[in-house]
């Protein structure tokens, strides 16, 4: 008999569970229900898309339902998993096209429900053109907006991620972009000063007008359409309003019944189980084990939901599972216009919010050795590592560049992810190439900086 697996969202944590299923047995019937209509837009796309730089919105998406053609998968579209009953191991599911409700059996429920993105709880947020930052309905409208000749002024809330990638989208498309933020720096709470102060002379230098520190009371206009978005700094011209002000976990549903933390997010022990008997918490809206922070925090990345994914469905038929989630390390990257970072684990900010003692060590250098010069590729380079002060263990860092040096992101994920430290870092064996890099790579230089060895010539 087949073992009945119900899922629950249809981003990546419940995308890698299907192919996980498939993958390693023959006996499941899975079932995954998501409440939107489209299956299942990728959000970390949505500037490509604004740019033109996709094939086509409808591609932006992890898979479509016709992805598993299996007849033991059932993929249903516009059906709200609404309540848990662990007595009987159904869920009450509504069909948001025909208002009819039902409750569908499992052996295992998998739930990888996300979050939704915040809106600010102020008056005029239900006017017209003001937008989210999020899925394929707003996207379709935002880029309907910077389309459009008679829209000027673009306010964007929020400058984390998704706010920057709104405002250089928005600007351009020669729209004038304010982008407003409460906290005192754009991406302040991914990056430490030295970067977030290159990229914000980077992003003034592109167009974008910077607010920080604005307290924002109300969104105002007529016709029921914004005009002006009033703040404790005054006021700003709003043709459209573009929310990125952070997001929050998607588990109203789920108050009383599955345990949650004062926030909101999906408490899973170390095997990645609820409270509830065969009931299993993956992705965004959970607290995720942080290798680097040695703790349970909030990481909303796609990395994370698939490793979890992954881990669980391996171990899903065990009773107890033979070894537990080994933990996730949170890494990201972006471009600003010409600058690149990528950043990985901890840094100031979140070492801080997680209680962890943290030191930092800021590198500047070039790229290539003195004798290759700047027009010919010879750019700056920046990074920062994070370490625990006594003990040198790696415990984040972040590089930027305006040329694409990301990939040393993933060199410091893996790192911090086996523990190393700056020792070992500072003596790692990478390769050189003067058409690439120098005699010490880039993070070898970084950890012999952050040691206070003597400084290696650039020739």
């Amino acid at each position: 008999m087949k073992k009945k697996i119900v899922i629950v969202g249809a981003s990546h944590g419940g995308h890698q569970s299907i192919l996980e299923l498939l993958s390693r047995y023959e006996d499941v019937d899975i079932t995954l229900f998501e409440a939107g209509d489209f299956i299942s837009f990728m959000s970390c796309g949505m500037e490509l898309y604004l740019e033109n730089s996709v094939t086509n919105v409808n591609d932006v998406r992890n898979f479509r339902s016709e992805s598993f053609p299996q007849e033991n998968v059932h993929i249903l579209n516009n059906h709200e998993v609404t309540k848990i009953n662990s007595d009987k191991k159904t869920v009450s599911v509504t069909d948001l096209k025909s208002g009819k409700s039902s409750e569908e059996s499992y052996d295992k429920l998998i739930l990888s429900s996300g979050v939704t993105p915040k809106s600010l709880p102020i008056p005029g947020k239900e006017l017209e053109n003001v937008f989210l930052m999020r899925g394929y309905d707003w996207a379709t409208k935002i880029k309907a907006k910077l389309e459009d000749p008679s829209v000027k002024n673009i306010t964007v809330i929020g400058a984390g991620y998704i706010g920057i990638e709104a405002a250089e989208a928005a600007t351009k498309a020669g729209k004038h972009v304010n982008l407003l933020d409460v906290i005192d720096r754009p991406l302040g709470t991914y990056l430490d000063s030295e970067l977030t102060d290159i990229i914000s002379k980077h992003l003034e230098k592109n167009g974008v007008a910077i607010h920080t520190g604005v307290k924002i009371s109300e969104y105002s206009g007529q016709d029921n359409k914004v005009q002006t978005v009033k703040s404790d700094q005054g006021d700003f011209p709003s043709d459209v309003v573009i929310q990125a002000a952070g997001i929050q976990p998607n588990t109203d549903w789920l108050k009383g019944i599955v345990n949650l933390d004062n926030r909101g997010w999906i408490k899973n022990d170390e095997y990645l189980r609820t409270n509830l008997s065969d009931v299993y918490a993956i992705g965004d809206a959970t607290l995720a084990y942080s290798v680097a922070a040695g703790k349970k925090i909030p990481v909303a990345l796609a990395t994370v939901a698939r490793r979890e994914a992954r881990y669980l469905v391996k171990h899903i038929f065990e009773k107890t599972p033979s070894v537990p989630f080994a933990g996730i390390v949170g890494s990201s990257a972006l471009s600003v216009f010409d600058y690149h970072f990528a950043q990985s684990g901890l840094n100031s900010f979140t070492a801080g919010r997680a209680g962890v003692e943290i030191a930092g060590c800021f590198y500047e250098d070039t790229l290539r050795p003195s004798y290759v010069p700047e027009d010919k590729g010879n750019t700056k380079v920046y990074v920062k590592l994070f370490f625990n002060p006594e003990s040198h263990l790696l415990l984040g860092g972040a590089v930027l560049s305006t040329y694409d040096i990301t990939a040393q992101g993933n060199v410091i994920a893996l790192a911090i992810q086996h523990q190393l430290k700056l020792e070992d870092l500072a003596e790692a064996d990478f390769f050189f190439q003067p058409g690439f890099d120098r005699q010490w790579s880039l993070l070898n230089l970084a950890a012999q900086h952050a040691l206070k060895e003597v400084e290696f010539t650039r020739k």
